[in-house]
């Protein structure tokens, strides 16, 4: 399944490859810096990421990493990943991130990439997915709240950082979703 392509017409989500590393350095700001990356990609830190996301696809692993590609060229317009398992998840949930970068941004983009990987994870079994949202970071709230998710409470993660959780029901995903597997 590691080449899967999940398409709503707008939006298409297919895993990240070495390859899209210039497209996403190129895309890196500082709000992805700050709310998603945790610190400045580097070329061979970037690569290694990459690398492991390819890695868990290819074994099955928890982590399911999505480039977000927009238009007929699929242009990589962002990221989002599902990990099924991750402290503080209940049995059932999946934890859902998402960032895009600047030229992409305020077009609804972001909020098309949740509902779809929202469809992905339920039919890999996720009942609830899970948006945790540092609470000074309202643009990703906004996506969250749009996304159907509705605040639940706030949380700390192992660092003591305190995090917004947003949940959503996903068991009742509708399935317009188009997907289909790339040739070898």
């Amino acid at each position: 399944m590691h080449d899967a392509k999940l398409s709503d017409g707008v939006v298409t989500l297919s895993p990240l490859h070495v390859d899209d590393a210039d497209a996403h350095l190129a895309g890196e700001d500082e709000l992805l810096v700050r709310w998603l990356n945790g610190g400045p990609g580097t070329r061979s830190g970037t690569e290694a990421y990459f690398r492991l996301c390819m890695e868990q696809w290819a074994t099955g692993g928890p982590l399911r990493a999505f480039g977000v590609r927009v238009g007929a060229q699929a242009a990589l317009a962002g990221t989002v990943d599902l990990r099924f398992e991750m402290a503080g998840l209940a049995p059932g949930q999946v934890n859902l991130a998402y960032g895009l970068y600047p030229a992409w941004r305020g077009q609804g983009l972001a909020t098309r990439a949740v509902n779809l990987v929202c469809q992905y994870a339920t039919a890999e079994g996720a009942t609830q997915a899970v948006i945790q949202v540092d609470p000074e970071n309202p643009g990703s709230a906004a996506v969250a709240r749009r996304s159907g998710f509705t605040y639940a409470r706030q949380l700390p993660d192992a660092d003591g950082t305190r995090f917004d959780w947003y949940i959503r029901d996903i068991r009742a995903v509708g399935h317009a979703v188009s997907s289909t597997a790339a040739p070898p």
